[in-house]
């Protein structure tokens, strides 16, 4: 019983401990804050609630710790040199002070990590889209800690420019690119509004080309008509014709040719043979 008493007493006193001290602690909008002390974790709802960035708190209780002040630099600094370092490239902005972003080096990150893949990184108070920065991670999320100036900026500038120009990342290719710069291009257009068009289109190509070549035609070039596809298209023996196709379920609203006001009882894929049959008569 001795033991479970003076466990007790220590808890108690941890717990006195906590509440008269106070820890450094960055913070993501609606995130928690944690601190160690004694070896045990503890983890609070910051107050107030919507707070984002840098801080030292103070423990209310042991659910609860509260904003006191914001830290020097020097205090910013000595916290993120316990945690672990890699350069990042950032890729997109996801929210707010985070942005998705994706390892200079593959191995250098598997090595450190045990994995590689795109990470979020919180805080980022530095930087453009494609900028190569260190950022550092306590095992749990990612944080900024500054833009690596041995970086060449001239990449950078690069990708934004083939970013603006809406090159396709299969086409990306400029002196010095590494896979790892193809891949954190490619996370951006994934996100940006011009490739949206484009992937789209793509899209609706691809399918208007397989339900053309399911019926034994060939598609041309097609236009977008609100409702509908403008399609021009051609036969097995190269006849050349244009279609309105509805963008639902590629039904034919107008065929082209006259089809005794029946158009809309076939598809694009079907429509195909019946223009050959047409023609073989």
């Amino acid at each position: 019983m001795a033991d479970i008493h003076k466990l007790i007493q220590q808890l108690a006193a941890q717990e006195e401990e906590l509440h008269s001290s106070q820890f450094i602690a960055p913070c993501v909008a609606g995130g928690k804050v944690r601190t160690r002390l004694n070896g045990m974790v503890y983890t609070f709802t910051p107050q107030p609630r919507n707070f984002e960035g840098w801080g030292i708190f103070q423990a209310v209780d042991g659910k609860r710790a509260t904003v006191t002040e914001e830290p020097s630099l020097s205090q910013i600094a000595e916290y993120l040199q316990h945690l672990k370092p890699l350069r990042l490239r950032l890729a997109y902005k996801l929210q707010r002070q985070t942005w998705l972003a994706y390892p200079v080096n593959e191995g250098d990150m598997e090595q450190r990590c045990g994995y590689s893949q795109p990470v979020a990184v919180h805080l980022v108070s530095d930087g453009n889209q494609f900028d190569t920065i260190v950022a550092r991670t306590d095992g749990v999320a990612w944080w900024f800690d500054e833009c690596d100036r041995r970086a060449d900026p001239l990449i950078a500038v690069q990708l934004r420019e083939h970013l603006q120009q809406v090159t396709i990342p299969e086409e990306l290719q400029f002196k010095g690119m590494t896979p790892e710069m193809g891949i954190v291009y490619d996370l951006a257009t994934q996100q940006a509004q011009e490739f949206a068009a484009l992937n789209r289109e793509k899209t609706d190509r691809k399918r208007l080309e397989k339900a053309l070549k399911m019926g034994g035609g060939e598609l041309q070039e097609f236009s977008d008509r609100q409702d509908r596809w403008l399609v021009q298209w051609t036969t097995r023996d190269g006849e050349h014709h244009t279609s309105a196709i509805s963008k639902t379920d590629l039904t034919v609203i107008s065929a082209g040719i006259c089809l005794s006001n029946e158009d809309e009882k076939f598809d694009l894929q079907s429509l195909v043979g019946v223009i050959e049959d047409a023609d073989n008569f």
